[in-house]
């Protein structure tokens, strides 16, 4: 067998995403005079494939990344230039005619995150950063406590774990300072905060599951910069969630359904709210004569400025959507991202000026984050998604409530806690039958023009994976399945955006089992935050794995 290779690096960042882009150009800029060595590895096979936001994008943090670059030619797709919030009843919906707190875009622009992350991975590779895509990074390497790299996920083995005639051996790459900018409920940022404890004192983090289709319709339907946000219908009064619309162009729109994972329904299934979202009336006009480019899914961290761990320790620090740096209610954490990198870079060349990578000394990013403009917009609404774990109503009025406290809200502590989205489970046999499928079962058709299955979806997200491989969704106890299956009708049937999960019912007997489909996944992480009994464990495939998204 091949042995395991070695690679060096001053400067090592896991993610290609917007933080750990940033964290590159701007630790490249710092360190331009001196001869630091800066390596950037990528799980997708190339920069964007993995990458998926609404997006709006405040564009104040490029401007701070790149003083040089005029906002009109970087790689946005049209300014803000209307904009609406709606609630939604069944046939029907209400505008509202005020601008809500947090939902202000004005300055702002609709884009695709994955155009620009390809653009901004052009300009760290003309400042020599070494960008590898292709790599999954499989596990944290440590040297007497402290982190020392990672290993890469080697290639060429077969389902039963042996070395396959082309097995290709893991990498190790070694570096001075880590840095984890790997995306929504990394993987190796999981496995850090358990190691060392780093959420101590914090709330449990929790997540939202957003599902995103861009369409091709006739122009006169949408203008260039139309931004809409909507609750209510499909969602009920106990769920925390709404819908977006945004016009990319005359002819391209980009919508999608983005859900709270604390909802406590088994049968739920976002994936399918969204179908029945774009039969309402308003949505399905919009889209009549159109059709699908793209789809897609991902988790987004929206436990606020509580939920965010301790983001360093020795040789490694935490940047973006892993370290939970989104603006609630806004939902926006791209400009955060950015930031994040900028200060991770700041961090990352005190210390390498110092020779100190220590814990001790990468204090110095908490330091920086406190006077940021990313503790500016957590901090006041710290309280605020905490707020909604019981029903809309009561969110409203905690929110009301946080808006002229400073975000205290109704909490004699001044925090508000929050239980992990896997908790919020009724039991099936509680519910008498008011469930998500008993109330749409009617709905759950899909005529493949404007509604689709997870199947045919799952072929618009251009995913693929090496079918050999093991699987990389692991689920150790197959026990413990019967007894979800029992308890709560196997709610990973729903929560998956791309029927990964199947239960398959023997003829003979009726006995339920559980098969897989990891080939189908879109890397959303939703397994591995929702499962009713923690059996499900998301990891790493081969590198270049996944979905192959075109500026979503």
């Amino acid at each position: 067998m091949k042995e395991i290779k070695t690679v060096d690096t001053d400067i090592l960042i896991i993610g290609g995403g917007p933080a750990g882009l940033a964290t590159a150009i701007h630790l490249a800029d710092l360190t331009k005079p001196l001869p630091v060595k800066i390596m950037l590895l990528e799980k997708g096979g190339a920069i964007g494939n993995h990458i998926l936001s609404g997006a709006v994008i405040d564009p104040g943090a490029l401007r701070a990344l790149l003083p040089d670059i005029a906002e009109k030619d970087m790689p946005f797709e049209a300014p803000v230039a209307k904009e609406e919030v709606m609630y939604f009843t069944s046939q029907s919906y209400f505008a509202s005619p005020v601008t809500l707190p947090y939902f202000d875009n004005k300055g702002n622009y609709v884009a695709s995150l994955g155009k620009i992350t390809r653009w901004l991975a052009d300009i760290a590779e003309k400042k020599g950063v070494q960008i590898f895509p292709g790599f999954s990074a499989a596990e944290i390497l440590y040297d007497n406590g402290r982190v020392a790299g990672v290993r890469t996920a080697a290639s060429g083995i077969d389902k039963h774990g042996e070395p396959m005639p082309n097995y290709q051996p893991p990498t190790d790459v070694l570096a001075r300072l880590t840095i984890l900018a790997e995306g929504t409920r990394g993987s190796l940022t999981k496995t850090l905060v358990r190691q060392f404890n780093l959420d101590k004192g914090r709330n449990p983090q929790i997540y939202s599951l957003g599902v995103k289709e861009v369409w091709e319709i006739p122009e006169g339907r949408i203008e260039p910069g139309y931004v809409a946000h909507s609750m209510g219908y499909p969602l009920s009064i106990d769920q925390f969630g709404g819908a977006f619309i945004y016009g990319m162009s005359k002819t391209v729109v980009a919508l999608g359904l983005a859900v709270g994972l604390d909802y406590a329904d088994p049968t739920f299934d976002p994936h399918h709210a969204f179908q029945i979202y774009k039969k309402h009336p308003f949505v399905a006009k919009l889209l009549q004569g159109g059709k699908i480019l793209r789809y897609g899914a991902k988790t987004i961290p929206e436990g606020g400025y509580f939920a965010i761990p301790q983001l360093y320790h020795d040789n490694v620090m935490i940047v973006g959507d892993s370290a939970g740096l989104v603006a609630m209610p806004s939902l926006k954490g791209i400009h955060l991202a950015i930031y994040s990198g900028m200060l991770a870079a700041k961090t990352a060349f005190e210390a390498l000026q110092k020779g100190d990578t220590s814990q001790q000394q990468l204090r110095r990013y908490e330091e920086l984050f406190r006077q940021s403009p990313i503790y500016k917009a957590l901090y006041p609404v710290r309280n605020f998604r905490q707020g909604f774990k019981s029903n809309l109503i009561a969110g409203m009025m905690q929110f009301g409530t946080q808006l002229v406290t400073g975000g205290r809200g109704f909490s004699l502590s001044g925090k508000l806690e929050m239980a992990e989205d896997y908790k919020h489970y009724d039991l099936l046999k509680n519910l008498n039958g008011t469930t998500f499928q008993s109330k749409f079962n009617g709905q759950l058709v899909f005529d493949k023009k404007t509604t689709f299955d997870k199947e045919t979806n799952v072929f618009y997200s251009g995913t693929k994976h090496d079918e050999e491989q093991p699987s990389h969704i692991q689920v150790p106890n197959l026990a413990i399945c019967q007894e979800c299956i029992d308890k709560y009708n196997a709610p990973c049937q729903g929560f998956c955006p791309a029927n990964v999960f199947e239960i398959v019912t023997e003829l003979k007997t009726g006995a339920k089992s559980l098969v897989l489909h990891p080939s189908n996944c879109v890397h959303c992480k939703t397994c591995d935050i929702k499962d009713p009994f923690h059996n499900v464990t998301w990891t790493t495939p081969y590198g270049g794995d996944g979905p192959e998204y075109v500026n979503m």
